[in-house]
């Protein structure tokens, strides 16, 4: 037997990991791939990133196909299922070697009794794939391959373009540049871009930012490794922009993981920054961004909910607090949340939302700007959070981003599209 890892028996190992024991498919696949060679380990991220996206739709056509659903110790089996189905389905691979390839898989995951149930299911999907298509579409969980209670909550809030939303989120996110502006102006590095054949677009709503046409090792940008651009999506891009950091300040990145904002926050301005986060292993990211790019933050790892436990009683000239949240605006690059998060989520999360919120705020200097963000785009978390924080303090003054950005409906809502989906709002402490 070859001693080359087989790619389908590690993405069903994979996703039966995240699926049904609720890791993180961030923390699986770096995991699963290692020692993969390049192609298979963009295989594998393909793979998986694919049956997380149209989970519930494999889900529908197993329970046609399959006499007795597989569990227990068998369950991991029934992941092999939809990772042979979704090649057939949706991948490029010629449908031979997608199922003689998926049904390989099981000499690495020791069931060779399996072949003959394996090959069979995923030849009755190919004979009866059109008329399974079709009943799936009947269902809207399948129709959409979102859970219910998402698509309901979205409907209530979007009721004008819900369903353009989910449609979004099932697509492959762009990869956006942030440019160090501490080295060079955005229009230089285009040119650099240009210079090395590297296809791109800008869009001057995103001062810093350069739309890549396709996904790229980033360490064939040029001067990458010297800090000249980080990657970071455009809408995350507006948090330090929106702060406005002046030189010499006292600022609070609080919640700083990984580090993408803490660093802008630095290439705009020579400013003091405190960058906080409760997760020590996330914080050592925001230490290797700080230092590819060449710049200092004083790091702590710290609740913010709990300031008595790290602050020292000097107040800030601005605080940004991007709030644990959802994540239900990116989506579309981290397939696995539709699948780990829960309806019971959303108001555990507002909750800490608002402990964070009410705890924070002291902290700001009187004529200090706060910054309120999420990656959600549920209003529970965003417009209603910052409404309710406005109409119960008196010492908060709300700073519209635009034009309808209203005390009753405060703050900037982006949706999946061209950047991802995110929330701002900028509140000023009455002096």
């Amino acid at each position: 037997m070859s001693n080359v890892p087989n790619v389908r028996a590690l993405a069903a190992e994979t996703l039966y990991n995240v699926v049904d024991k609720g890791a993180s498919l961030n923390q699986e696949l770096p995991f699963a791939s290692q020692g993969l060679p390049p192609k298979d380990k963009a295989l594998l991220q393909q793979i998986c990133y694919g049956v997380l996206r149209y989970l519930p739709s494999l889900e529908n056509y197993c329970q046609h196909l399959v006499e007795q659903p597989l569990k227990g110790k068998r369950r991991i089996f029934q992941f092999l299922l939809y990772v042979g189905i979704y090649q057939l389905q949706h991948m490029r691979v010629p449908p031979h070697a997608a199922i003689s390839e998926t049904v390989n898989a099981l000499g690495q995951m020791r069931a060779l009794g399996l072949k003959g149930l394996i090959n069979a299911i995923l030849r009755s999907f190919q004979r009866q794939q059109s008329e399974l298509e079709e009943k799936a579409k009947q269902i809207p969980v399948c129709l959409y391959n979102h859970p219910n209670w998402f698509i309901k909550q979205v409907q209530a809030a979007y009721p004008d373009n819900w369903e353009a939303l989910l449609e979004e989120n099932q697509q492959q996110a762009p990869m956006w540049l942030r440019v160090n502006q501490a080295q060079y102006s955005t229009q230089e590095y285009s040119e650099m871009l240009t210079a090395n054949d590297i296809e791109h677009t800008l869009n001057p709503e995103f001062a810093d930012g350069i739309k890549l046409a396709k996904p790229r090792d980033v360490f064939s940008l040029p001067e990458f490794d010297v800090g000249a651009c980080s990657v970071q999506d455009a809408a995350a891009q507006l948090a330090a922009r929106f702060l406005a950091p002046k030189a010499d300040e006292y600022i609070l990145d609080a919640c700083a993981a990984p580090g993408g904002k803490t660093c802008h926050i630095l290439e705009l301005a020579d400013a003091e920054v405190l960058a906080l986060d409760s997760d020590a292993t996330r914080l050592e990211r925001v230490k290797q961004n700080l230092t590819r790019i060449g710049l200092g933050a004083d790091l702590q790892c710290a609740d913010a909910s709990q300031p008595h436990t790290w602050w020292d009683e000097q107040q800030f000239d601005r605080i940004l607090l991007d709030v644990p949240c959802s994540a239900t605006g990116v989506i579309r690059r981290h397939p696995d949340i539709k699948w780990l998060r829960r309806a019971s989520d959303i108001e555990d999360l507002a909750k800490l939302q608002s402990d964070i919120l009410n705890s924070i705020w002291p902290l700001l200097k009187p004529g200090g700007t706060m910054i309120y963000a999420t990656c959600s785009v549920l209003p529970q978390e965003n417009q209603q959070q910052v409404a309710n924080f406005l109409a119960n303090n008196d010492d908060v003054e709300h700073i519209p981003l635009h034009d309808n950005d209203t005390q009753a409906n405060p703050g900037l809502q982006l949706l999946p599209g061209e950047s991802d989906g995110f929330y701002y709002a900028k509140l000023v402490k009455k002096a």
